[in-house]
């Protein structure tokens, strides 16, 4: 899952780069429309200097050579003036406007203003034209024309494309600087959030007991609860494990006595007391591991246990018991490979495995195990006989046994079957690689 600092960053960087659009588009706009009434203003002023210029003669309007304005006389300047008479058509053009398609306005009434960009009749060049209506009243008889300026718009893009490129360059800097206070903010305000995973991760390893740093109110809660949670399961422990080894004290001397004294009888009756006895053992052992299984949570703040290490310990235990069929043990496990859990519990699932291996196999068990993308995996196998499919989940049940005539109780797989049920895990009874069984642990990491 994204970390928190990946969302916030991400989140920000979204609202950021929106904001920073429309934040731009506003202002080119903006730009764009102050642009332009800045142009209508200047051909507005080049109107008033054409009509201050303009004489009134028999001909018609006259306009003097040398104009106020040198870029009305100069070919292909970019700015160009006509006159138009009340028809619409031109009666006067400025030297600048020679050869030049100027696109014209409609005639305008006196006093009227138009401003508004036009294409040219070659459809490739864009003109800012204003025109502005003239009743011209100094002959005898009243005469209307209409004043158009036109500026070539292509030096007004040029600023704006200037002002946009300027713009996306300071706004994209600006934004790269506040993701980057923003990290520096967020990397700052989650510290506390990382000294409470280092403070996990220290109870997790065993060199701590509990959460004791000095934290923020928001985190403060998370601290408390923590710690009474973890006060709470060692508490819990403590007394399971005392009533555990009570229990089991106190059931193992009575029935040893009376097993003790049944030894010396010979009868009918003394052996069903033995067998009755003997099944008396079995459940109290069977019940014994199941309240540890079912009341034991999945200890993910318990110190790693090595499986090798476990393993090598309960392999040369049962070699021992085992002396006369001379076993070859391979361990092929993985030296980073832990448990994590309760290490009893740990003994119990590997051993039982271990134990039904030394029994059934004819001369080799191996025993392999790994992590793996949070999932510890233990498999144990043989050169035995193996365990027929049709058996397998008979098998994991209580008290089922595959050979009647071989010592046992058959609660050996039920016990690692809850147990690994217990922490969330799996089991597995297969055909293995050495032609026996092979039963694999699936355990969270």
């Amino acid at each position: 899952m994204m970390s928190l600092r990946t969302r916030v960053v991400l989140s920000a960087a979204a609202v950021l780069t929106v904001f920073i659009l429309l934040t731009s588009l506003a202002l080119e706009r903006a730009v764009r429309e102050t642009a332009e009434s800045a142009r209508e203003e200047r051909l507005q002023a080049q109107i008033f200097l054409l009509m201050a210029a303009g004489e009134e003669e028999s001909s018609g309007l006259v306009f003097p050579n040398a104009l106020a304005e040198s870029r009305l006389t100069l070919p292909g300047s970019g700015l160009y003036a006509l006159v138009l008479n009340a028809l619409g058509d031109p009666i006067w053009q400025s030297p600048s406007a020679v050869g030049v398609d100027i696109p014209l306005p409609q005639p305008l009434a006196p006093g009227q203003r138009r401003f508004e960009r036009r294409q040219g009749s070659d459809g490739q060049e864009d003109y800012l034209v204003l025109g502005f209506g003239v009743s011209w009243a100094t002959g005898p008889v009243p005469q209307d024309y209409s004043f158009v300026v036109a500026e070539d718009a292509s030096a007004f893009e040029s600023e704006v494309s200037q002002f946009r490129a300027s713009l996306a360059g300071w706004l994209g800097a600006m934004a790269l600087l506040m993701l980057v206070a923003l990290v520096l903010i967020l990397r700052w305000g989650l510290t506390p959030l990382r000294r409470v995973a280092a403070e996990v991760a220290a109870i997790e390893s065993g060199d701590r007991t509990q959460i004791q740093g000095r934290y923020p109110a928001e985190i403060r809660a998370l601290t408390g609860n923590l710690n009474a949670l973890l006060a709470h399961e060692r508490a819990r422990q403590r007394r399971l494990d005392n009533t555990l080894g009570d229990l089991a004290h106190s059931l193992k001397t009575p029935l040893a006595v009376m097993r003790g004294a049944l030894d010396e009888e010979d009868s009918p009756t003394a052996d069903l007391l033995r067998e009755q006895l003997a099944r008396m053992g079995t459940i109290v052992e069977y019940q014994l591991q199941r309240a540890r299984a079912s009341g034991q949570p999945l200890a993910t703040l318990a110190p790693p246990i090595p499986v090798r290490r476990v393993a090598e310990r309960l392999s040369a235990s049962l070699a021992k018991v085992h002396r006369d069929k001379s076993v070859a043990v391979t361990l092929d496990i993985d030296p980073t490979a832990d448990f994590r859990g309760v290490e009893g519990d740990l003994f119990e699932m590997l051993g039982n495995l271990l134990e039904n291996a030394f029994k059934w196999c004819g001369q080799r068990i191996r025993v392999s195990g790994a992590s793996s993308r949070g999932v510890l995996t233990i498999t144990v196998e043989d050169d035995g006989p193996g365990i027929p499919p049709d058996q397998a989940i008979r098998l994991l049940e209580r008290g089922a046994r595959a050979d009647e005539a071989t010592p046992g109780h058959g609660i050996g797989l039920a016990v690692v079957r809850e147990l690994c049920e217990a922490y969330g895990g799996d089991i597995r009874v297969e055909r293995g690689a050495l032609g026996g069984a092979r039963i694999r642990l699936r355990l969270p990491h």
